[in-house]
């Protein structure tokens, strides 16, 4: 295959793989009554993912797995794992006892799916466009992530099958990496030595710390933004009256204009450079979250430009670390590299995750989404000065 055909099945493979990330979440409301349980409780089905997606990441960056088995077979074999767990949670589970493990395994097994597609990108770009690449990918990962969002929204399916159908198209997204995807040319040749240090030493590299420290203060908005999107908009004065579902306007506004801002945030990396790409979105979605409480009283349609603008500039950078790290950090080891980069991340992610609602019932939803805006000021000054370093 090609390589624009090889990256093309990496990112089908991204689309439908993560479809499990937020499946369970995308169906809070309908668990919360069935189930009986509270918003606290409710967090925990998507921190246990994001808890599992650390555990997993950890334990491949400290066996350097990503760099020591065949990509696109870890990649496959991780797929078909979480689409396995979603499916017995689907079938068999009727309460948080036993959704929350297998929540937490669904998780330990996307970090084979995400970090290795980012590595296998890599692999089939060359530094000059591996900035779209990356977006490409990214992209992939924003459509996959809101795809339960759509499917509850326009069938109104029971949650069973929103999960069953989010399940399956993991199982296809295994079948195409298993089948089509090969490692590219840009990638380094032979396993390495094994080397778990690597995923803490790189942090006394200038260029992998500062490319680390951008994609920490994104991530601490980011998925905080995606998981409470939808009852932000709920608590609005205009939320009863947003045109379509909320699921459906969720996928909208962040996974279609999310993955928009992927493929901008990548053509401005390879276009203007890295550090101007990412400062930019970050700068961006700084504002979004210091603007909220005035969108909050926002009409529905001026709502939804808000949540549009948000949802693009808020991923729009990602693909920007991922190709920013790839290239400042030692060859032999790009894929525990990444790896690490997205298990600290993610670590992150679980706590502003929990902040928000715990914000939200102080102060209300109108100010929660505050919280959030020291994490792009941050990454915006680590990328400024990775950019000054590399000029």
């Amino acid at each position: 295959m090609s390589s624009g055909l090889q990256r093309g099945a990496i990112a089908l493979v991204q689309v439908f793989g993560l479809a499990v990330w937020f499946s369970v979440s995308a169906v809070v409301p309908t668990l919360r009554e069935e189930w009986g349980i509270s918003s606290a409780a409710a967090v925990w089905l998507t921190g246990s993912v994001q808890l599992g997606f650390v555990a997993g990441a950890i334990t491949s960056a400290a066996f350097n797995l990503p760099d020591r088995i065949r990509p696109h077979v870890l990649l496959a074999a991780s797929a078909t794992l979480a689409a396995g767990w979603t499916l017995l949670l689907a079938g068999f589970v009727d309460g948080m006892t036993a959704a929350i493990p297998l929540r937490f395994l669904t998780g330990v097994c996307l970090a084979g799916v995400y970090p290795v597609g980012m590595k296998l990108m890599a692999s089939w770009s060359q530094s000059r466009g591996r900035g779209m690449a990356m977006g490409v990918l990214i992209a992939a990962l924003t459509l996959g992530s809101t795809l339960p969002h759509l499917i509850g929204g326009l069938g109104a399916l029971p949650w069973r099958e929103v999960l069953v159908t989010a399940a399956c198209l993991g199982l296809l997204g295994s079948v195409i990496a298993f089948s089509l995807v090969r490692p590219g040319p840009h990638l380094a040749a032979g396993a390495p030595a094994r080397n778990p240090r690597y995923a803490l030493t790189m942090f006394a590299e200038r260029g992998p710390r500062l490319a680390n420290l951008g994609y920490f203060g994104h991530m601490w908005e980011l998925y905080a933004l995606w998981t409470w999107i939808p009852l932000f908009l709920l608590a609005t004065p205009t939320g009863e009256t947003l045109p379509g579902t909320t699921g459906i306007v969720v996928f909208a506004t962040i996974g279609i204009a999310g993955a928009i801002g992927c493929l901008l945030g990548g053509w401005g990396a390879d276009r203007y450079g890295r550090s101007p790409a990412a400062v930019t979105a970050m700068v961006i979605s700084g504002a979004c979250c210091a603007l909220s409480p005035l969108a909050f009283d926002a009409g529905p349609w001026l709502l939804i430009g808000f949540c549009v603008i948000w949802g693009a500039s808020v991923i729009a950078d990602s693909g920007v670390f991922s190709t920013a790290l790839s290239e400042t950090a030692d060859p032999r080891y790009i894929g525990t590299a990444l790896t690490a980069q997205t298990a600290i991340g993610f670590g992150l992610t679980v706590v502003s995750i929990q902040l928000v609602p715990l914000l939200a019932a102080g102060v209300g939803w109108r100010f929660a989404f505050l919280l959030l805006a020291p994490g792009p000021l941050i990454g915006a000054v680590a990328m400024k000065s990775l950019g000054a370093k590399r000029a």
